[in-house]
C-alpha cells in the first residue's frame, strides 16, 4: 500500500500537467481564432490581460462581481457604425470548508456597445427561480401588456417609462425570439453578458445581436437623453 502512494501522486501530477498543456493549446487556438475574426471585421484585438475595462464600466452589475477582475481577448472598434467591445471576463470567488479556503475562477463573455446618450439603469434577464424569489422580497419587476414577455423576462428599472420605451413591440418580439439574452443598459452603454466563454463563431453572432438591439431603441430616446 505504501509503495502505491508514490505512484498515485505521480499519476495525479501527470494528469495535472496534461490538463495544463491542453488548456494552453485551447487558449492559444482561441486567441488565434479571435485575432482572425478581428482582422476580418476590421477590429482591434488585444489578447493580454486588461484591467482598464472593469474600472471604466464597473457600474454594470455583471462586471462588479467577485475579486481579481480582468478582461482578456478584447475586440474593440467600429462594428456596423457602432463602437463596441467584446471580451472574455474573469472574476474569482472564495469559499471555505473544513479543508481551508478555496478559490473558484469564473469566466464569461461580455459585449458592450457605447451610445451618444446617457440612460437610467435597466436590466432585462430571463425569468428564473432566483428572480422570482427576489420579487417575493420586494425586488419588483415591471409588467407588460404582453403576458408572454412578462413570463419570459424579468425587467427592472427605477424609470418605468424608460423600460416601456425600450421594451416596445419590436423589441419584445425580438427578445422573445432570442430568449437567451441578458441585457443591461446604463449610462452610455448597452451590454450583453453570457455565463460562459462563447466560441469564436458565437462572438460574431452576438455582435450582430447587440447591434440589432440598439436598432430597436426609439430614436427619440437619444434626443431626450443627449
Amino acid at each position: 500500500m505504501q509503495n502505491a502512494m508514490p505512484l498515485v501522486f505521480v499519476a495525479v501530477v501527470v494528469i495535472v500537467i496534461i490538463g495544463a498543456i491542453f488548456n494552453a493549446i485551447a487558449q492559444r487556438k482561441r486567441r488565434e481564432g479571435l485575432l482572425m475574426l478581428a482582422q476580418r471585421l476590421n477590429l482591434d484585438f488585444d489578447g493580454g490581460r486588461n484591467c482598464e475595462i472593469e474600472p471604466r464600466f464597473g457600474f454594470l452589475k455583471q462586471l462588479a462581481q467577485g475579486d481579481d477582475r480582468f478582461a482578456t481577448n478584447v475586440l474593440s472598434g467600429n462594428y456596423r457604425q457602432n463602437e463596441i467591445l467584446a471580451f472574455d471576463y474573469h472574476f474569482a470567488t472564495y469559499h471555505t470548508d473544513k479543508n481551508g479556503t478555496h478559490k473558484d475562477d469564473h469566466w464569461f463573455s461580455f459585449f458592450i456597445l457605447t451610445m451618444p446618450a446617457v440612460f437610467p439603469d435597466l436590466t432585462i434577464r430571463r425569468e428564473n427561480f432566483f428572480t422570482k424569489i427576489a420579487e417575493v422580497f420586494g425586488y419588483q419587476d415591471i409588467k407588460f401588456e404582453s403576458a408572454e414577455f412578462s413570463r419570459a423576462f424579468c425587467v427592472r428599472s427605477p424609470d418605468k417609462k424608460f423600460a416601456y420605451d425600450v421594451c416596445n413591440a419590436k423589441m419584445m418580439e425580438y427578445l422573445l425570439a432570442n430568449r437567451d439574452l441578458s441585457i443591461e443598459i446604463e449610462n452610455e452603454v448597452i451590454a450583453l453578458a453570457f455565463n460562459t466563454r462563447l466560441s469564436v463563431e458565437q462572438i460574431e453572432f452576438n455582435l450582430q445581436r447587440l447591434v440589432e438591439i440598439r436598432s430597436r431603441l426609439p430614436e427619440y430616446l437619444f434626443t431626450q437623453n443627449a
